[in-house]
C-alpha cells in the first residue's frame, strides 16, 4: 500500500504504483478544488493535518479495505498546504482482479477518510475564510 501526506498530489505516481499483473481493474478517485461552496466563490483551500495521527488513520483504513476485499494494491494520497481551484487534493486508488471490488473499495476509502482522518480544510472566498468539515 502507498499511503502519504504530500504537498503535491501526483496522479502518475499513484497510477504507476497501482499497476499489477493480477489487476483487471484500477479505480482512481481524484478530488479537486472546486470554484464554489455554500453559494460563494472559492479562491483556494488550505489543508492542515496532524501528520502522525493522520497517517496512522489512513493506514488503518487501508488495512481495513485489504481485509474486506481482495485488493492487489491501494493508494491514499492527501495534500496538505495551499491548493488553488482545479488542483488535485486527494487520490484514492484501488487495483483488483475485478472492477466491482476496485469501485467498492475506492468508495469506502474516500468516504471513511472524510469521516475519520484528522485533516482540516479552510475555504478562502473573495471576502473571508472559514474552517469547514473538521475531522475528528
Amino acid at each position: 500500500m502507498l499511503v502519504k501526506l504530500v504537498t503535491e498530489v501526483d496522479l502518475n505516481e499513484a497510477f504507476h504504483y497501482l499497476q499489477d499483473p493480477g489487476a483487471g481493474g484500477i479505480d482512481l478517485f481524484v478530488g479537486t478544488v472546486r470554484n464554489h461552496a455554500h453559494g460563494k466563490e472559492v479562491v483556494k483551500l488550505v489543508f492542515e493535518a496532524y501528520a502522525p495521527m493522520a497517517l496512522k488513520e489512513m493506514q488503518k483504513l487501508a488495512v481495513a479495505a485489504q481485509q474486506q476485499w481482495p485488493i492487489e494494491k491501494l493508494v491514499i494520497l492527501h495534500a496538505v498546504g495551499e491548493k488553488l481551484v482545479g488542483e488535485p487534493v486527494v487520490i484514492i486508488g484501488v487495483a483488483s482482479a475485478h472492477r466491482e471490488v476496485a469501485f467498492t473499495a475506492c468508495r469506502f476509502l474516500i468516504d471513511e477518510l472524510k469521516k475519520t482522518v484528522p485533516i482540516w480544510k479552510k475555504e478562502y472566498y473573495q471576502d473571508n475564510s472559514v474552517w469547514v468539515n473538521a475531522h475528528p
